[in-house]
């Protein structure tokens, strides 16, 4: 037998064989491991490579270690809702005061209101589109309905969704009428001869009882081309309601817009309404943070 050591080889050489660990001593790359100091440690704690301490990329993709909070929900941004929210109202500001002072939008009103009115079967039954017996049972049922799923996936304030579309429903004759009362501005000649016509309830109601209603659905459909059913087929019943309106006589064009810009302006306030209810939600939902899949 050879009583000298194994060599150990040189920098930059071969290596014959593994290098002896002795009793006590750690590896280098392993500062303040006890044991044996082998990277790959058997007694269940987890290691102490840059591995174990690895940080999270910036989208924060689950199943990365340590745990991290999974991607952030999307919301509207806060610098937009004042556009969304002044240019409908500087609108219907603009129409009320050529209303009250009689100004020339009016003239170009009554003009275009003699060519687009015909009464007939049709506009009409577009016109009870926008009905409160018609248009609030759709949003009711919406309400109900996002209220049940959010209640029965166990969801914190489920019931708040539903409380906010009713709130905003409510606002739409506590704005309307005072301002018919307001502005008292009389009827087209097809209808009788009284006042009281600006701006259009019934498109108000139309507006806001459909568009709330693709508001509390929409999050729950996955499918893009189900989402866009929804969407357009609301439009359309908002702008069969108008068209009804105008084409039987019941509303000048001008009250029809000016429901049209009310309505956004209420349901800019209810997506607003949502978006915090939703974002409050996933900040405090224990399972919004994934951990190693």
């Amino acid at each position: 037998m050879r009583d000298t050591p194994r060599p150990r080889g040189t920098v930059g050489g071969p290596r014959p064989g593994l290098p002896e660990l002795r009793p006590g001593r750690a590896l280098a790359h392993t500062p303040g491991a006890s044991g044996s100091g082998s990277p790959h440690r058997s007694d269940g704690r987890p290691p102490q490579t840059p591995r174990g301490a690895r940080r999270s990329d910036p989208d924060g993709l689950p199943g990365t270690s340590p745990p991290v909070p999974g991607r952030p929900t999307s919301f509207p941004s806060r610098s937009r809702l004042p556009l969304l929210l002044g240019l409908p109202a500087l609108v219907f500001a603009l129409i009320t005061w050529q209303v009250l002072a009689d100004g020339p939008l009016l003239r170009l009103d009554a003009r275009l209101s003699r060519l687009l009115v015909d009464p007939d079967r049709f506009s009409e039954l577009l016109a009870d589109l926008g009905n409160v017996q018609v248009a609030v049972p759709v949003l009711a049922v919406a309400a109900v309905r996002a209220a049940l799923r959010g209640r029965a996936a166990g969801v914190d304030r489920w019931w708040l969704p539903a409380a906010a579309a009713a709130v905003v429903m409510a606002l739409v004759p506590a704005l309307v009428v005072p301002l018919k009362e307001w502005t008292d501005r009389p009827g087209t000649p097809v209808v009788p001869s009284a006042a009281g016509y600006y701006p259009s309830g019934h498109t108000a109601t139309a507006a806001v009882a459909y568009g709330g209603a693709v508001l509390l659905l929409l999050p729950r459909l996955r499918s893009a081309a189900a989402r866009w059913v929804l969407v357009l087929a609301a439009a359309a019943l908002v702008l069969g309601a108008s068209y009804g309106l105008v084409r039987r006589g019941y509303h000048w064009p001008l009250d029809v817009v000016a429901s049209w810009c009310l309505g956004t302006v209420l349901l800019v306030l209810l997506r607003s309404l949502l978006s915090r209810s939703s974002r409050r939600r996933s900040a405090g939902t224990p399972g919004s943070r994934t951990g190693p899949s």
